[in-house]
């Protein structure tokens, strides 16, 4: 699903039109990005919590020359589905 099927289908399901549920949907990643941005972990019961975690500096492997290179720290974003959704993808179709 990209985001125009999104964007489709919360129209759907929560009775709005296209330009609402774009303009809600991305009010919420603003939102969400702005909060992960400052450090903020984001939590949505039933869904799942978005986080920033820290990955420290490291050495790797060069796959083509197979020479040793610094892979340097970084900030990445972690996401961890709630027990709802894990049920939702889990579940069999009827």
């Amino acid at each position: 699903m990209n985001k125009t099927e999104l964007v489709q289908a919360i129209a759907e399901k929560a009775n709005l039109n296209k330009t609402q549920a774009k303009a809600a949907l991305d009010a919420m990643l603003t939102t969400v990005g702005g909060a992960l941005k400052d450090g903020q972990k984001v939590a949505l019961i039933g869904f799942g919590t978005f986080q920033v975690v820290k990955k420290n500096a490291r050495q790797g492997i060069n796959p083509a020359t197979k020479q040793k290179i610094k892979i340097a720290a970084k900030k990445v974003v972690k996401f961890k589905a709630g027990a709802d959704l894990a049920k939702k993808v889990n579940s069999k179709k009827k």
